[in-house]
């Protein structure tokens, strides 16, 4: 028998624009409070690198730190592998930095998803349904390959947190797709690092 024959009012999901304004207000304040901190200005190459040189151990502690951090206020990727490869050179760079991506994009989908939820899935959107669907259809392969054209962009991993995909697959995904653009990445600034000292 249904709710209503019982009585009862039937059972709604949870309006999706809260829990996105939500996910906004948390982003905001996160970004204003680093802004205006003076913790933005730790987002540098010449920092990051000063860490390296005079903290063997707590300087790669800093960096994933930092790049969990940077990946939630829209600090590009590229500032933290560009210091470690100039570092620690194209291999131990690219190391940790494969290891920083993947814990920041961990902590980005659980910041997000506990704030916001399956919200992108609850929006009355017919671009949203198909963009879902196509999601739902192929999970691994969509993400894996998401997750090489974009790698860490803080706004793929906000949609996907939203998107109620597993947290396991999620992982799964990035762990798969982030080594071939890391080790792109990582021969581009080793040639860059090399051309300069040429030049």
């Amino acid at each position: 028998m249904t709710d209503e024959a019982h009585g009862r009012m039937p059972k709604r999901r949870a309006l999706p624009y809260p829990r996105l304004l939500a996910v906004a207000l948390f982003l905001g304040v996160l970004f204003a409070s680093c802004e205006f901190s003076g913790l933005r200005d730790h987002f540098s190459l010449q920092f990051l690198r000063d860490q390296f040189l005079d903290h063997k151990l707590g300087g790669l502690l800093v960096f994933v730190l930092l790049f969990s951090l940077g990946n939630l206020i829209q600090i590009p990727g590229w500032i933290f592998l560009a210091a470690a490869v100039l570092s620690l050179g194209r291999v131990w760079g690219g190391a940790l930095t494969y290891v920083a991506a993947s814990v920041s994009c961990a902590l980005t989908f659980l910041s997000i998803r506990l704030i916001g939820g399956d919200a992108l899935r609850q929006l009355n959107s017919r671009i949203a349904r198909r963009l879902l669907a196509q999601l739902d259809a192929r999970p691994m392969r969509s993400m894996v390959l998401l997750r090489v054209l974009f790698q860490t962009v803080p706004a793929l991993n906000y949609a996907l947190a939203l998107s109620g995909v597993r947290f396991r697959d999620y992982i799964l995904a990035t762990l798969l797709g982030l080594p071939l653009p890391i080790a792109l990445y990582c021969l581009f600034f080793d040639f860059l690092a090399e051309l300069l000292k040429l030049g």
